[in-house]
């Protein structure tokens, strides 16, 4: 819905002052018809001059002595509500928040404003239990608030011949003079089916347990599905949408004026940083852990039970909602020190029968990325030998199949290739190009599941210098003639804590933003095994289970051969000019040199 606001500027945004604004244009309202008329034309084309001039909202908790309260929008929920109305039937919206930022009453009154102002609109309100969709007299129900909005608005804003008694019953509420409808429902697996609305309202989707059937059900219905939710973890049906390209919007509390009063931080010194001066008291105490503060958010951390409870009700912190296996503040450090955009994007072409490389073509949407430069003959400017790690997915699109390579005397990462939709097969095509490209790569892989497909067309293709499975667990480490790295809880767990330690002590420099961000997603299973958070998610859409293919077990597999294999130059310096005729003869003699080998 195409929507813009251009005369809430004329409202004032002081409590006094809206005030007596609203008395002055209640009053003149009621002696002349034309300006009533102009008012409620305005609040039609101006959802937020609407709002903010004649919305009430109700706030016990800051405000117990008066709580019902003008509402008047701060400007994080001016352009969190226009993106509301813009969404409503166009797209999904996803709102994560944390608490007490106002999102229940934006997403209320978003749909009430169409509900008023525009005909034939038709949309459903759900929440986990019917109770909370709509109860007389709790405050937490939704209906309670769209009712509250309505009952508090000038009679002359309602529809011509709305009553209550007519057009309000139950999960129900009906616009007598333009036929556009409100309905609500609890959070059922066949919510919607079969319905058409024109938006629906998942209210903290992060709770409900049936949320993949949900997900379906809703999909024909509507255009636009709203979830609204704090963060609830990382294996529920609102954190795998938000992994997806929905739409999102992030109200976290430091977007908040009173709460971001006296905001303060770390400096990279480790020193306090004041970044809200006002607000923040004389000699006050602060807490130097990195994190963005303030004096109320340290007071709510105070007040709340568990390091969960803060991150669930107040940072927007998945990961930590639960119990994590990669540490979230050095991760972060890792990503502020080393992460880096790719220097170049695009896809590796090779014989699609010997998988020879041919040339790197750059594309913005290509797979293939690269921390590192091409010379005059279009080959990876490397000086070392690199490592190859290799997670292999079916190639169904459920999950990604991954090759990551590093730099093995540098530690550092060189590229990384990621592609939910090849096969196998394909897969060791690829691979076999990259690691040829790459000056013959030192490469491993998981053994098991579509790795064993993997694993056999490379070796048919002739690649050799390749991983050989030994016992990691005894003291002999003995080598065996198996390819392949051979994945049970317990050198899964070894694996996973060597690359834990090298990231989060910056021994391992890991350039990719996404690659660091996956960690987060490796938790602690009831058992007491590490499992990515989807392996364990009934919801999880794709279905994978344990076979997701991800960056971090191909990060991880690419660091145990850094850190066992001994490194060596493989690329001089040119002595020529680069380029050149004689430059371009070297370079191929060394390409031939390096082809024939086998090994490092």
């Amino acid at each position: 819905m195409k929507v813009e606001s251009v005369l809430s500027k004329h409202i004032p945004m002081t409590l006094e002052a809206n005030l007596n604004w609203r008395a002055n244009v209640l009053e003149r309202a009621m002696d002349d018809s034309g300006f009533m008329s102009a008012m409620r034309e305005a609040c039609r084309n101006d959802p937020l001059f609407f709002l903010s001039g004649f919305g009430w909202t109700y706030n016990p908790k800051e405000f117990s002595a008066h709580p019902k309260r003008p509402f008047m929008l701060h400007g994080f929920q001016d352009d969190a509500t226009l993106d509301l109305i813009r969404a409503i039937g166009e797209h999904d919206l996803l709102i994560e928040k944390s608490r007490t930022m106002g999102a229940s009453w934006m997403c209320i009154s978003a749909p009430a404003w169409c509900w008023l102002f525009h005909p034939g609109q038709s949309f459903l309100f759900s929440s986990r239990v019917e109770d909370y969709v709509d109860k007389p007299g709790n405050p937490k129900a939704l209906f309670w608030k769209l009712d509250y909005l309505l009952r508090n608005l000038p009679k002359w804003l309602l529809p011509d011949g709305f009553s209550f008694g007519l057009h309000r019953s139950r999960m129900h509420i009906e616009n007598p003079e333009n036929g556009s409808v409100i309905d609500g429902e609890s959070t059922t697996p066949n919510l919607a089916r079969g319905d058409r609305r024109s938006a629906i309202l998942l209210d903290e989707f992060g709770v409900v347990e049936c949320g993949k059937e949900v997900l379906k059900s809703t999909r024909d219905a509507t255009k636009c599905r709203i979830f609204n939710s704090t963060a609830s973890g990382v294996t529920t049906a609102f954190y795998s949408m938000r992994q997806t390209a929905i739409k999102k919007l992030r109200l976290h509390w430091s977007s908040h004026p009173t709460y971001r009063a006296g905001l303060y931080t770390t400096d990279e010194n480790g020193d306090l940083k004041i970044i809200e001066p006002t607000g923040y008291p004389d000699g006050y105490l602060s807490i130097l852990d990195g994190k963005i503060r303030s004096p109320w958010y340290d007071n709510e951390c105070a007040r709340a039970a568990s390091a969960q409870e803060i991150a669930q009700e107040l940072d927007i912190d998945y990961g930590g909602t639960g119990y994590r296996y990669f540490t979230a503040p050095l991760i972060e450090e890792a990503i502020r020190k080393y992460a880096r955009p790719p220097m170049l994007i695009g896809e590796l072409e090779y014989d699609d029968t010997t998988g020879d490389p041919i040339r790197f073509v750059e594309n913005e949407k290509g797979h293939l990325r690269l921390w590192c430069l091409l010379d005059g003959s279009g080959k990876p400017t490397i000086e070392h030998k690199t490592s190859m790690g290799v997670d292999v997915s079916a190639g169904t699109g459920a999950s990604n199949s991954c090759l990551q390579g590093y730099d093995s005397h540098l530690n550092s990462k060189v590229f990384e290739y990621v592609n939910p939709y090849m096969r196998p097969e394909q897969l060791a095509k690829q691979a076999f190009a990259i690691a040829t490209w790459f000056g013959k790569s030192y490469m491993i892989w998981e053994s098991g599941g579509p790795g064993r497909q993997f694993g056999s067309r490379l070796i048919e293709l002739g690649y050799g210098n390749i991983y050989l499975r030994k016992n990691d667990e005894s003291l002999s480490g003995k080598i065996s003639d198996v390819p392949g790295f051979a994945t049970t809880p317990a050198t899964k767990s070894l694996l996973l804590g060597e690359y834990r330690a090298a990231v989060e002590k910056g021994d391992c420099i890991n350039r990719s933003r996404e690659a660091l961000d996956e960690t987060l997603e490796y938790i602690f299973a009831p058992d007491g095994s590490i499992e990515h958070s989807r392996a364990s998610n009934k919801d999880d859409p794709s279905g994978a289970k344990s076979n997701h293919g991800d960056r971090v077990m191909a990060d991880a597999l690419a660091w145990k051969l850094c850190k066992e294999r001994p490194t060596s130059t493989v690329i001089s310096s040119p002595s020529v000019p680069v380029g050149c005729l004689r430059w371009r003869q070297i370079e191929k003699e060394r390409t031939l040199q390096l082809a024939g080998r086998d090994g490092w």
